[in-house]
């Protein structure tokens, strides 16, 4: 197979370099439906090999928390592409043979082969492997004209076709699926943006839509007739207003042994002239108006910072005894600090490199912020970990993975 990949590659960069500007109308429609149909068979091959690693457990051998998550890492995907990918693989393994056939034929797409196998595994569940072979190959005739969306609305009649005794039945257990699907589908994703903002994407299921729509609305409508807000805006808005909200409360799980709270850094210069823009201790940099703003709101901890970014000085709080270290952790760190992980401070525990119990202080020098997965991984494998010359985790890979044993760090957290 890797030498025929190879090949492969070798003929689409070739086909990269020719000139598209020299075709005619014709050969360049020709063009597109062959890309599209080579797309969709090489997806057929990557899906065979993202489900064959999976049942390997190759991400979690090799320290990730799935194979989600090492895909993401691997592939640079975001995550609601990789666990798409995973999703579709595990689909697809279990669809009957004629699914995997189409797509790697190229006669279906990779979502009409996704609506394709959900719809023939609530037939197998409804009316057995038999019928839903059939609806496969009725499925797969009509992905010639109809896009996803409208092949996944007729297939929940498919028995109308293939099984019509059946179709009272099947009505009833795609509903069902769809109410599974939406259980499966939801998730919630905070992307960063290079300037601080958040940009969310997900899918809700039904009762959290309505929660949310619930507690937004009524904060959504214009303040008054000189509002100039768009909808959007005042939907923004509405949510920041729902999170001050619950963080009036007091109510709020403590995460990583810290409540919630607002860290504002500033460098050491700044502060000996006055406290003027800061940063959060998840890196987004405010203005002096917002810090103002948010010192109404929340408890502001001032952290001091030398020329080299090292923590000069930690504000305390009584009530936690290793708060001070903890935040200086975050600050150092900004997340799980292993290799590939995204994971955000409150869900991390603080580590000891030198283990406590084996005499190591408890001291930023000899610690190290990990997530739940990545501290018990560390716990039981062949990964070590160390500061650098810079005084920033590095982490060594057993050599079974790499023989070289190169230090690796995380990435995602760094600040600029």
């Amino acid at each position: 197979m890797i030498d025929e990949l190879a090949r492969m590659e070798s003929a689409v960069a070739s086909c990269a370099d020719a000139a598209a500007w020299a075709l005619s109308e014709r050969d360049l429609i020709a063009a597109l439906d062959a890309t599209h149909r080579l797309q969709q068979r090489l997806a057929a091959v990557q899906l065979a090999v993202v489900r064959e690693l999976d049942g390997r457990g190759t991400a979690v051998a090799q320290g990730a928390s799935s194979t989600t998550v090492w895909l993401r890492d691997r592939l640079r995907l975001d995550v609601a592409a990789a666990r798409r990918l995973v999703g579709l693989a595990a689909s697809v393994d279990v669809a009957p043979p004629a699914v995997r056939e189409a797509l790697a034929s190229g006669v279906v797409s990779v979502e009409q082969a996704r609506v394709i196998a959900d719809t023939a595994t609530t037939v197998t569940v409804t009316a057995g492997a038999e019928v839903a072979e059939k609806a496969v190959g009725v499925l797969v005739e009509w992905a010639g004209q109809f896009d996803p969306t409208l092949l996944r609305r007729m297939g929940t009649r498919i028995l109308d076709h293939v099984a019509p005794d059946l179709a009272d039945a099947a009505a009833k257990a795609a509903l069902a699926a769809e109410d599974a699907r939406a259980t499966r589908d939801r998730h919630l994703t905070l992307s960063e943006q290079t300037d601080g903002r958040l940009r969310l994407t997900g899918i809700l299921d039904a009762e959290a839509a309505g929660l949310l729509r619930a507690a937004i609305d009524p904060l959504s409508a214009p303040a008054g007739p000189d509002d100039a807000r768009s909808p959007g805006q005042r939907r923004h808005d509405a949510l920041a207003d729902v999170c001050r909200l619950a963080l009036r409360t007091g109510d709020l799980p403590e995460h990583g042994g810290d409540p919630a709270q607002i860290v504002v850094t500033t460098d050491y210069d700044t502060l000996t002239r006055q406290l003027g823009s800061g940063t959060l201790d998840i890196g987004v940099r405010l203005t002096p108006d917002t810090v103002r703003r948010l010192a109404c709101d929340a408890t502001i901890l001032p952290a001091v910072l030398g020329g080299t970014s090292q923590v000069l000085d930690v504000g305390r709080q009584r009530r936690l005894i290793t708060g001070p270290l903890r935040r200086a952790l975050v600050l150092r760190d900004g997340g799980c600090a292993f290799p590939g992980c995204d994971r955000p401070p409150r869900w991390c525990a603080a580590h000891h490199i030198h283990h406590w119990a084996d005499g190591g202080p408890t001291n930023l020098d000899n610690a190290v912020l990990l997530c739940g997965h990545h501290h018990r991984h560390l716990h039981h494998s062949q990964w070590t970990v160390r500061l650098g010359d810079d005084s920033h985790p590095e982490f060594i890979p057993p050599a079974w993975l790499d023989p070289d044993q190169l230090p690796r760090r995380n990435h995602y957290h760094r600040r600029t």
